[in-house]
């Protein structure tokens, strides 16, 4: 497996996973992986429902910490294990985001936008009363919003996780459609010197391609971009690593040679 370093992970310290964290690291190391950087969700201001109470997606970060470094010492001579988390990012909750991201020395920090004008594209109301490419392009304008007001992350995460969840989901869905806002989207994090990641979670949800789908990929490396990890996005042991040889078959067909890790902040760079 040319590439070993799984940057996109979530266990039971996620609202949306039950999987015990060692179970994820074993899984891993069975793999073969020699890196795993756990991304908890952190989302401030997420919509109350009865499947997601108030704080659902809210992290205790020093329970997670805790649990994090007496793995990480068990597991030293067997994997190396990253500290990470997955902000979901909107305008107005600058501040506090930028504080969490401050409060603990994370290994890593990824953007995502989970959230768009309050709704999240996981849900059919989100789509209700306009079309699909009128919702996406929305999405897509929320993302260039968050990038104008915050900056404390290193990677934007699942570009286009909005089409995961579309009506048509990926069906006529193409870079070329949205290249006006996603030209904008990608200049400016090269300008912050940002990265972003190949998310495989797209494939395992029956996508044609991950996120973001290999249009942008490709347009990022031509406009400079360097930077990409790679993760999984996995919520349990089953999905960690899916599809990683195909992700990096289309990195490389995308121009790139190499995939990023992160450590206290700071990127490192693989061959693929």
């Amino acid at each position: 497996m040319p590439i070993t370093a799984d940057f996109h992970l979530h266990s039971s310290f996620s609202g949306d996973s039950d999987t015990p964290m060692e179970d994820m690291i074993l899984r891993g190391i069975k793999l073969g992986l020699t890196e795993m950087c756990f991304t908890e969700h952190n989302d401030f201001d997420y919509p109350v429902s009865a499947s997601e109470p108030e704080g659902f997606f809210e992290l205790n970060p020093d329970a997670y910490l805790y649990d994090f470094l007496k793995l990480r010492e068990k597991y030293a001579d067997r994997i190396h294990l990253c500290f990470g988390v997955e902000l979901g990012l909107q305008p107005h909750l600058t501040r506090k985001n930028a504080a969490f991201a401050k409060a603990h020395d994370y290994d890593f920090v990824i953007g995502s936008s989970h959230l768009c004008n309050g709704k999240d594209p996981y849900y059919p109301s989100f789509y209700e009363g306009r079309t699909q490419e009128e919702a996406y392009r929305a999405y897509f304008e929320s993302i260039l919003e968050n990038l104008k007001s915050f900056s404390n992350f290193d990677i934007y995460g699942h570009l286009d996780y909005v089409v995961r969840y579309g009506p048509q989901k990926d069906a006529g869905y193409s870079y070329e459609m949205y290249r006006g806002i996603i030209d904008k989207i990608l200049t400016r994090l090269i300008d912050m010197e940002k990265g972003i990641e190949v998310n495989t979670a797209g494939l395992a949800k029956g996508l044609r391609e991950p996120h973001p789908c290999a249009g942008i990929l490709k347009r990022y490396r031509e406009l400079g971009g360097e930077i990409v990890t790679t993760g999984s996005d996995a919520h349990t042991p089953e999905q960690i690593a899916h599809a990683f040889d195909r992700a990096c078959d289309i990195l490389k067909e995308c121009g790139f040679r190499y995939y990023a890790t992160y450590e206290k902040r700071m990127p490192a760079f693989h061959k693929l």
